[in-house]
Parts: structure tokens; C-alpha cells; sequence
């Protein structure tokens, strides 16, 4: 078992833990929604996803998004999943990932949303 993201108490009054499955998805999210920096220990985890919102939509910049966020889940995850296809899109207040990807351990196919409303 691994431990849940939030972090919180389970009814026992434990750290509350989580499966396999589950726990690489919140490690997924993390990943996309951490700036650079942010870390204290590990200043370069992320990928500087929300840095974009606010960029105006184009292909390039659908591209640039693609190609940061594919790099950052293949250094820090890549040991975890495969991923097969990733959609980043971006509505007025709302920032949308859906990234379908393969668990390496268990090759299992998972397609997973991450939705994140951006404060104006």
C-alpha cells in the first residue's frame, strides 16, 4: 500500500493509504500541477503546466504543452507507466489534461482526467 495524495487520516486515526492504481494516478496529478520550484527538495519536479493558462490558445502552444508535459511524466514516471496519448486543453478558467497511459508493473491500460480551475 502507498500512502493517499491528499494526504489525510483514515478512520483508525492512520495515514490514510491508497492501491497501486490509484497512487501512481495521484502521482500523475502532482506531476501536472507542480511548478518548477515549488519543491524544496526537488526544484526541478514539475512541468510548468499552469504557467501556460494564460498564454493564448494556438497550435504552438499546444504543442510546446505536449511536448513539456510528455517530457516531465517520461523523467519522473516513466519508471511507472508508458504513456499512449495525452490531450492538454484549456477553457477560459479551466485547465484540462486526459492522458490515457499503460501501468508498466501490471500492464493495464488507464485513461485518467485531471480538470483544474485556474484563479483569475
Amino acid at each position: 500500500m502507498d500512502v493517499d495524495y491528499p494526504y489525510s487520516i483514515d478512520g483508525r486515526g492512520r495515514t490514510a493509504e491508497t492501491g497501486e492504481d490509484d497512487h501512481i494516478r495521484d502521482l500523475i496529478e502532482q506531476l501536472l500541477f507542480t511548478m518548477p520550484g515549488e519543491r524544496v527538495n526537488r526544484p526541478d519536479f514539475g512541468c510548468g503546466l499552469m504557467q501556460l493558462v494564460f498564454e493564448p490558445n494556438s497550435p504552438e502552444l499546444a504543442a510546446a504543452l505536449q511536448f513539456t508535459v510528455s517530457a516531465a511524466l517520461q523523467q519522473w514516471l516513466g519508471d511507472r507507466i508508458t504513456v499512449q496519448n495525452l490531450v492538454v486543453e484549456s477553457d477560459d478558467a479551466a485547465l484540462r489534461v486526459t492522458l490515457q497511459y499503460v501501468v508498466i508493473r501490471s500492464q493495464q491500460q488507464r485513461v485518467a482526467q485531471f480538470t483544474r480551475e485556474v484563479a483569475p
